[in-house]
């Protein structure tokens, strides 16, 4: 069958009967939820206690953060808002995180939510099968949206949680020790990945530049093994630290790590390397220009 533009502009212009339902529904499901928000928020506890779900978490802790969602719950399928539900759903995950909650419990708290809520619904609406159906079309793609959103707000959290912790973890595994003036030492203890080596260089150049540094003192005698592209990072670290105006002195390097610095072509003449840590800072108040003197009385041991 053909249709003419008009015709097709007339159809279009049409409201969307689902859309229609939606609008008209969802306020009295919100009016129904509310004035029953006691009960149900007490039967959704109920629920994560029989599931044990939020152990880590006090009794008291758990009525204010299951008051406070089932409210926001009830908000955002009033509103829409997904913005302020992704606002509080990151809020939520920065207070629970730390309090050892999994992203498993999150996801099923606010799942046994919907369908605590859905229940609900269906005995408020179970004599009219026709109106039950009209109103679970409008509640589940309002709820099934709260679900996703608070799950991917919780992960994306958590996420940035441990990317934190991890870079927190590397500053504290690659610390840049002033010695004395101008004297820098890097001691490097556990495996040196590619991503651990790029942020030993920016903390190494960064600590240069802070502390005016003229020697620096890279210690691997706690590195256990590089492989070839961390070598190669090893001795570009060692070439940016000479143009900022330090010298690097390496020590505690291994047969196995300096049989790689061979096999891969490394001009050890640009790396001045020392047995040990001892002979290394011994070396580097050389090259500062400090003298050791002995005081009167002393005795050699």
């Amino acid at each position: 069958m053909h249709m003419d533009e008009s015709e097709v502009h007339v159809m279009s212009d049409v409201p969307d009967p689902s859309r229609q339902d939606e609008d008209q529904l969802l306020p009295q499901l919100v009016a129904h939820l509310r004035e029953h928000r006691t009960k149900l928020r007490q039967e959704w506890t109920s629920r994560i206690q029989d599931t044990h779900l939020l152990e880590a978490m006090t009794p008291q802790e758990m009525a204010t953060e299951t008051t406070s969602v089932y409210d926001n719950y009830v908000e955002v399928l009033e509103t829409g808002s997904v913005e302020a539900l992704q606002h509080y759903a990151r809020d939520l995950s920065e207070r629970i995180i730390p309090r050892g909650v999994e992203t498993h419990e999150v996801i099923g708290i606010v799942l046994l939510l919907r369908d605590v809520l859905a229940r609900s619904l269906f005995e408020k609406y179970q004599r009219d099968f026709a109106l039950l159906n009209r109103v679970l079309d409008a509640y589940e793609p309002a709820a099934n949206r709260i679900a996703n959103t608070v799950a991917v707000s919780f992960v994306d959290e958590r996420e940035r949680v441990i990317r934190q912790q991890q870079d927190a973890i590397r500053e504290l595994s690659t610390p840049v020790l002033p010695v004395r003036e101008r004297l820098l030492i890097l001691p490097i203890i556990g495996v040196l990945d590619s991503e651990r080596a790029r942020q030993l260089t920016e903390q190494l150049l960064s600590g240069i530049r802070t502390h005016r540094a003229k020697v620096v003192v890279i210690d691997i005698t706690g590195a256990p093994d590089v492989d070839a592209t961390v070598a190669n990072h090893l001795v570009q670290t060692v070439d940016a630290s000479r143009l900022m105006g330090a010298s690097v002195i390496i020590t505690g390097l291994s047969p196995k790590i300096a049989q790689t610095l061979v096999t891969i072509g490394v001009d050890l003449s640009k790396m001045n390397t020392i047995g040990d840590l001892q002979g290394g800072l011994a070396e580097a108040e050389r090259l500062l220009g400090y003298t050791v003197t002995r005081e009167a009385g002393a005795t050699s041991s």
